[in-house]
């Protein structure tokens, strides 16, 4: 079986996100979508809130994909999955540099892990989590970057 690992913070997922998790269901028997605990980040959702929005958003992939929290290494978690493959999103050439880094130290932690990059659809390439929560925080729309439940779950957050 082939395990994927989408790993990431997801706060909030984003249509861009949602595009490299249904290409990457593609290409493994299952995905696993981590759900990084990074407090210090100062993230809008908890983490327990992250795996319920992403659970909710890949809920048609519930066959394929399991949403789970971790706090570990990177390369700890999937190994721990059995994992085969990271998948990583694209969205430009600034991406591609911390990402380039990032392969080159988890392939030294376990060179038996590929890690596989997804470039991001054209439409979804200026979507950034961090930009969605700066957009609404200034009242502004992000109905175009996150789905209607996402979208509605940042505005509240923002406004309480």
């Amino acid at each position: 079986m082939r395990i994927g690992l989408y790993p990431g913070t997801f706060d909030p997922i984003t249509n861009g996100h949602l595009d490299i998790i249904g290409r990457a269901v593609k290409l493994v028997d299952r995905l696993v979508i981590g759900i990084a605990r990074n407090d210090d980040k100062g993230p809008l959702f908890t983490t327990d809130e992250r795996v319920a929005m992403v659970r909710a958003e890949v809920a048609r992939f519930a066959d394929v994909v399991e949403v789970r929290p971790f706090d570990s290494l990177l390369m700890h978690f999937a190994e721990e999955l059995h994992a085969t493959v990271i998948v990583r999103g694209l969205r430009a050439v600034a991406d591609f540099e911390y990402e380039f880094q990032m392969t080159a130290m988890n392939q030294r932690l376990n060179d038996d892990i590929e890690t596989v990059f997804l470039m991001a659809d054209p439409r979804h390439q200026a979507i950034a989590s961090r930009l969605v929560k700066e957009i609404a925080r200034l009242d502004g729309a992000i109905d175009s970057f996150v789905s209607p439940g996402v979208a509605a779950a940042v505005r509240a957050k923002v406004k309480g």
